[in-house]
């Protein structure tokens, strides 16, 4: 069944998208950025370059430091990181849902067989 893949152009040089979103999700839930990079085989340079480029994009941090716990810290999503989350989630929705019908039309025509 096709599908949509959706992106957030916020302004020209930035954008919201489905790997960063899966990177705050990570980040939450596994209670650091090292950690969520490694759950997506991603390096711990470039998962701290697209949590800095939501910084800076925003003007404010998406993810924080957290200090101490078991492992001596870590970081968790501040209340901007965890709305875009839920903001570009429910856009997503909507965009899908949106679109279910001429999805299916063109999954239809996949389905078609030749006429010839």
């Amino acid at each position: 069944m096709p599908s949509l893949s959706l992106r957030i152009q916020l302004d020209p040089e930035g954008r919201i998208g489905p790997g960063k979103i899966a990177l705050l999700e990570n980040i939450a839930t596994h209670g650091s950025i090292s950690a969520a990079g490694r759950a997506m085989e991603m390096s711990y340079r470039r998962a701290w370059e697209l949590v800095e480029e939501l910084n800076v994009l925003f003007g404010k941090p998406v993810v924080e430091r957290q200090v101490g716990g078991r492992n001596g810290g870590g970081a968790r999503l501040t209340p901007l990181g965890e709305a875009l989350i839920l903001r570009f989630r429910a856009v997503e929705q909507a965009a899908t849902e949106a679109a279910a019908t001429h999805l299916a039309a063109l999954q239809a025509e996949i389905d078609r067989p030749e006429r010839g």
